[in-house]
C-alpha cells in the first residue's frame, strides 16, 4: 500500500519551516515564518496551541526525548524551551548573534545542539540551561547540526558546501565532506550511528559512512531538497523538495520507492514519527501534514525489534533479510519461554516507564524553576526602582 494523507493541519499564517512529533505520537510541533510555534494534538476535535515568544520567524523546532519539553530556534538569534502542555511558558538562550537555523536535543535530554547564520555550532545543557562551547570552523551559514544516537559526535551541514563531523569531547572536526556542488541544508544521522544523509541545493541526497568517511550512497533529484529524515528502521529515508514533492528512498536497494504530492510550491521540511508509522510534512503554503507510512509491517517491524545495534546501509539486501527471519524467529521462540522471562520484562517495561516519568518530571522542574527565576529577576529589578525612587523622593524633600 503507498503512503497516504492521514491528518492536514491548518493554522499558520506563512510557510512552515519545521516539523517534529512528540514520543507518543500524541502531538505535534512545527515552526513558521509567521514567528509562532503550533502543538498540534494528533486526537481528532482536540485544540491546537498557538506559542507566541519569538520575535521573528521561528526556524526549527523538536521535542525532547520525552516529549515533555520543546525548542525552538529562531530568526530572532534565541532559542527557547517550551513546556507543550503549560500555554505560552518558555525559557530564552542566548550566545548566537544571527538566525539561529538547528536545534537537536541529544538522545538522553541532557544537551542541545544549535546551528547558526552565525557560522558557529553551540551545544548547551538543558537542564542548567547553560551555554557550554562553540565549534567555528565554517565559514559561512550553518543550516543544520545534529547529535550522533550516542552522543559522541556531531554532525552539522552548512553554506561552505561542508558537511562536517565533530567530536563532542575534543571539539574537534575529525571530517569534512565536501562532495556537494551547492549549499548543505539539512543533515541526519541514520539510526544506527554509523551513516550520515545530507539534501543540498545541487538536488542531491548524499549518504557516507561515518567510519570510513566514504560515500556510501547518491540520489540525484530535479529540485533542490530542504530537509529530510530516517525511518527509525534504517531502511528508509523521506525527502521534502522545492519540486513540491516528498521522496521516500529504499536505502536497502538504493532507489526511490514513492514520490508524494500533497503540498502546493515548496516542501519545506518533513520528519518520521519515532515509530516510523507516520511522516509529517510542511511546505510553503502554510500547511502541516500527517502521512501514515503503509509501508508493509514486515518489512520493517521484526527489523527494528532485532536492529537495535542497527545495520549500515552498505551491508547487503540479503544480510538484512536474514536478519529479519532470525527476527521472527527469535519472537517465536520468546512466547514459548517460562513465564518467568516474561515477568521480567514487564519488570523492565515498567521501571523504563517510571525513569521516563522521572525524566519528564525533571524537565517540567527545571523549566518551571527557570522561569521562577526569570519572574524573581523582574521582581527584584521592580523592587531596585522603587527603592531608588524613594531615595530620589527623599532626596528631593530635604533639598
Amino acid at each position: 500500500e503507498d503512503p497516504s494523507l492521514e491528518r492536514h493541519f491548518k493554522g499558520h499564517r506563512d510557510a512552515v519551516t519545521s516539523v517534529d512529533f512528540s514520543l507518543n505520537k500524541k502531538q505535534l510541533a512545527s515552526g513558521s515564518m509567521d514567528s509562532c510555534l503550533m502543538i498540534w494534538s494528533m486526537r481528532p476535535q482536540m485544540r491546537a496551541y498557538r506559542f507566541v515568544g519569538h520575535k521573528d520567524a521561528v526556524m526549527c523546532v523538536q521535542f525532547s526525548p520525552s516529549g515533555h519539553l520543546v525548542a525552538s530556534g529562531s530568526r530572532d538569534k534565541t532559542v527557547r524551551l517550551w513546556v507543550p502542555s503549560v500555554k505560552g511558558e518558555s525559557t530564552v538562550f542566548k550566545a548566537h548573534t544571527a538566525t539561529v537555523r538547528s536545534v537537536h536535543f541529544s538522545s538522553d535530554g541532557q544537551s542541545l545542539v544549535t546551528a547558526s547564520d552565525d557560522k558557529t555550532v553551540k551545544v548547551w545543557t538543558v537542564h542548567r540551561q547553560k551555554f557550554l562551547f562553540s565549534l567555528s570552523q565554517h565559514i559561512n551559514w550553518v543550516r543544520c547540526a545534529r547529535f550522533s544516537p550516542d552522543g559522541r559526535l556531531i554532525v552539522s551541514a552548512s553554506d561552505d558546501k561542508t558537511v562536517k563531523l565533530w567530536d563532542k569531547t575534543s571539539r574537534e572536526c575529525i571530517h569534512s565532506f565536501c562532495e556537494h556542488g551547492g549549499f548543505v541544508n539539512h543533515v541526519d544521522f541514520h539510526p544506527s550511528g554509523t551513516c550520515i544523509a545530507a539534501a543540498g541545493t545541487d538536488n542531491t541526497v548524499k549518504v557516507w559512512d561515518v567510519r570510513m568517511n566514504r560515500l556510501l550512497q547518491h540520489y540525484q533529484g530535479n529540485a533542490v531538497v530542504n530537509s529530510l529524515s530516517f525511518h527509525p528502521s534504517g531502511n528508509y529515508l523521506v525527502t521534502a523538495s522545492n519540486d513540491s514533492t516528498l521522496k521516500i528512498l529504499d536505502l536497502l536497494e538504493g532507489r526511490l520507492l514513492y514520490t508524494l504530492h500533497g503540498h502546493q510550491g515548496p516542501a519545506t521540511c518533513v520528519a518520521f514519527s519515532r515509530a516510523g508509522d507516520l511522516f509529517a510534512s510542511g511546505g510553503s503554503d502554510e500547511q502541516v501534514m500527517v502521512w501514515k507510512t503503509n509501508f508493509d509491517a514486515a518489512d520493517y517491524g521484526e527489523v527494528l525489534k532485532t536492529q537495535k545495534s542497527g545495520t549500515s546501509v552498505d551491508e547487503t539486501h540479503h544480510a538484512v533479510q536474514s536478519e529479519m527471519d532470525c527476527g521472527v524467529h527469535l519472537k517465536k521462540t520468546k512466547t514459548r519461554d517460562s513465564g518467568r522471562n516474561h515477568e521480567q520484562q514487564e519488570e523492565e517495561a515498567s521501571l523504563a516507564n517510571t525513569l521516563e516519568h522521572i525524566m519528564a518530571q525533571l524537565d517540567v522542574l527545571t523549566q518551571t524553576v527557570s522561569i521562577l527565576e526569570q519572574r524573581l529577576t523582574l521582581t527584584e529589578d521592580k523592587l531596585k526602582e522603587c527603592l531608588e525612587n524613594q531615595q530620589k523622593i527623599i532626596q528631593n524633600k530635604t533639598s
